[in-house]
């Protein structure tokens, strides 16, 4: 099986499931088919869903902040974000399949979704925490049940 890398530069597209949950509730795991098309050498764009590379793993997270040297992106279920520079990018997204239905990004409700989704960072963040929060206690409350 090659790379991801090969086959963008093979096909220049790769199509493969979502694993992982950093990215919901756009992408569910091992549900949903992303569609990721090679970069260009232009600069990328807020909003922007991409592919990248973090040491040996594979990561699809959204820019949030164009940069002069890098791009902030975060994962649209995450808190933190991190810097990537451009030669991490192997790919941006292009479409979602989605239960046989497919999902471009250039959509308006996809474009509705992310600019509701990023443009309140702040409170996705604070929404996000308190789950986690809230999360955590039920799991506490159930220990001390089971004792």
């Amino acid at each position: 099986m090659s790379s991801f890398e090969e086959e963008l530069e093979q096909n220049g597209t790769l199509v493969f499931p979502n694993k992982g949950t950093s990215m919901m509730p756009l992408l569910r795991e091992n549900r949903d088919l992303m569609v990721i098309e090679k970069r260009g050498p232009e600069r990328l764009r807020k909003y922007d869903a991409v592919l990248y590379k973090r040491g040996n793993s594979y990561v699809m997270h959204r820019i949030l902040k164009v940069r002069d040297r890098d791009y902030w992106i975060v994962g649209d279920h995450c808190r933190l974000g991190e810097s990537v520079k451009d030669e991490q990018i192997l790919g941006v997204l292009k479409q979602v399949v989605r239960d046989g239905k497919v999902i471009r990004t250039t959509d308006l409700g996809y474009r509705v979704y992310v600019h509701l989704w990023c443009d309140f960072f702040p409170l996705r963040c604070a929404l996000l925490y308190l789950k986690g929060a809230a999360c955590g206690a039920a799991r506490r409350v159930k220990r001390l049940v089971k004792r």
